[in-house]
């Protein structure tokens, strides 16, 4: 199975789930890593993070971020910034990312998180205005758009990742064979550069490792849900 950022939100969003990703499945790799893309309608009063907190605050909750649903890493991303900067930035949901950057757009919403790959066209485009990519590092994709981390909100980090499971119980020498087969996969230059255009990185790592990542990224968003009393049943 190909997991997402997804599987490790659901735990906390969904009240009945008929699976554990942490004690269902075993971790084998992760695939990539992405982050997420901060973009407002071009008119908006803020081109950065700093001056986004700072409306935001000045508006008391009359800033709208638009999302591709309720629980996906689009409207959460946006809840972690809510809770780090102390903004109540109001949710609009939509029915995915083309119907929300289409009214981000307009002007109907005033910003939103979104991927890279739905969102840097519009971007490049004019039509959209970046303020701030959601991972911890720049992405090479758009090196000259800065992190939201240092450009006003130290500490956050949000990331879009795939990564590989199998089933529990699968055999050590199995799940060993399919992570150094993965390794070899994403070692391949046209691979990486396959990922990188649309907007990820190739993030091999062991599967104790990614065993790891996949609990912190459980119990992060676990906290993130909690503060934004989202549910999806």
């Amino acid at each position: 199975m190909v997991a997402t950022t997804a599987h490790a939100i659901n735990p906390s969003l969904f009240s009945k789930l008929n699976y554990s990703i942490t004690k269902d499945l075993a971790p084998v790799s992760q695939l990539t890593s992405g982050p997420l893309v901060i973009v407002a309608t071009p008119t908006l009063a803020a081109s950065n993070v700093k001056e986004l907190i700072a409306l935001a605050k000045a508006k008391n909750g009359g800033l709208n971020f638009a999302s591709s649903g309720n629980g996906q890493s689009t409207h959460l991303s946006a809840e972690l910034f809510n809770s780090l900067a102390g903004t109540r930035m109001n949710h609009i949901p939509y029915k995915g990312s083309a119907p929300a950057l289409t009214d981000v757009m307009s002007g109907q919403a005033d910003l939103m998180f979104d991927t890279m790959l739905s969102a840097m066209p519009f971007v490049k485009g004019g039509k959209l205005k970046a303020i701030a990519v959601t991972s911890s590092q720049r992405s090479p994709v758009a090196p000259d758009i800065p992190t939201v981390a240092e450009s006003g909100l130290p500490g956050y980090e949000a990331i879009a990742w795939n990564g590989v499971q199998a089933p529990a119980g699968t055999p050590k020498e199995i799940i060993d064979r399919l992570n150094a087969e993965l390794k070899k996969a994403l070692e391949n230059t046209e691979v990486r550069q396959r990922f990188e255009a649309q907007g990820f990185s190739s993030a091999w790592n062991t599967p104790s490792a990614y065993g790891q990542f996949i609990q912190d990224e459980v119990d992060k968003w676990a906290k993130v849900v909690k503060a934004s009393g989202a549910k999806v049943d």
